[in-house]
């Protein structure tokens, strides 16, 4: 069994995924291969991973060189975390996610969050793909989370509590930071783009969902719909760390339209927003980075 078999079986079934010493080996190991120390992690979702190539001096690992590391299979999704500068600022960007309908746990799912965090991030930029509910959206918009709903039937807390990394109940109240969302909001106004906000629901797949499900989903409020997220939100938080999410609307959900939806325009799409997510994050990355260091 080579060592990346033996990492993806790891995470494949055992709890402990998210246990402190794990993550902090593997945060040990990354850091071991760069001298940034980023204060800020970003997860690209489906399509979005060029992002990351716009990273100066930077160390490219992939994940099945990281111990206990889960593999990103999904297409859309390159599966190396990249550590650089996006001009003078450090990140630390994950070029795609594993999710739960690939076979982890929601502990796996999360390990990549646990060992961000144990590198030093103190805020995650996340990034999805995700379709569109509300009927104000339009295929290609960029959307601000403000809130979400789970529907994964999973929790990645469950299990015993290391009061080393947060509290047994974290708080979710606030759990897209507002005042990053008022950053992104006016950056995107200062490009002559107006961001909406939406409430996304998170859901298994991997089959996309049907007219009748996604008409349920908007009765309770959901914006949105996706297949990620949900839980790296909630380990982040349960960490300290502050959270901003984007969603690419990658295609109108089942039944919006009529239009059936693939793959391939999920990935289309979201390579089809670089520029103006990058544009957006350009502007707003430098002002998050300074938030945080006076918060130290």
């Amino acid at each position: 069994m080579t060592s990346s078999d033996r990492n993806e079986r790891f995470i494949l079934t055992d709890v402990s995924g998210g246990d402190f010493a794990c993550a902090e080996g593997s945060a040990q190991f990354v850091l071991a291969r760069t001298g940034l120390r980023p204060r800020i992690g970003v997860v690209l979702g489906s399509g979005l991973g060029s992002f990351a190539d716009e990273l100066r001096d930077a160390a490219i690992i992939p994940y099945d060189s990281i111990p206990n590391f889960p593999r990103a299979t999904a297409i859309g999704h390159a599966g190396r975390l990249v550590i650089g500068k996006l001009d003078d600022i450090p990140l630390a960007v994950m070029q795609g996610r594993p999710h739960l309908y690939e076979g982890y746990s929601a502990k796996g799912v999360t390990f990549p969050v646990q060992v961000l965090g144990r590198m030093g991030a103190r805020a995650l930029v996340l990034t999805n793909a995700a379709g569109g509910i509300n009927p104000e959206y339009r295929k290609g918009a960029l959307v601000l989370l403000c809130d979400h709903i789970n529907l994964l039937g999973q929790n990645p807390l469950i299990g015993p509590n290391d009061d080393r990394i947060g509290v047994r109940h974290p708080d979710m109240t606030d759990a897209y930071n507002a005042r990053f969302r008022r950053l992104v909001t006016a950056e995107s106004e200062r490009l002559g783009e107006k961001l909406s906000e939406g409430v996304y629901a998170a859901v298994t797949g991997p089959s996309f969902e049907t007219p009748a499900e996604i008409r349920f989903l908007r009765t309770i409020g959901a914006d949105l719909v996706g297949m990620s997220t949900v839980p790296e939100v909630i380990v982040a938080r349960h960490m300290g760390l502050e959270v901003l999410a984007i969603s690419c609307v990658s295609n109108m959900a089942a039944g919006i339209t009529g239009d059936k939806i693939t793959e391939e325009e999920v990935v289309e799409t979201g390579q089809g927003v670089r520029g103006r997510l990058l544009a957006l994050l350009r502007g707003v990355l430098p002002k998050i980075d300074a938030y945080l260091a006076d918060r130290q």
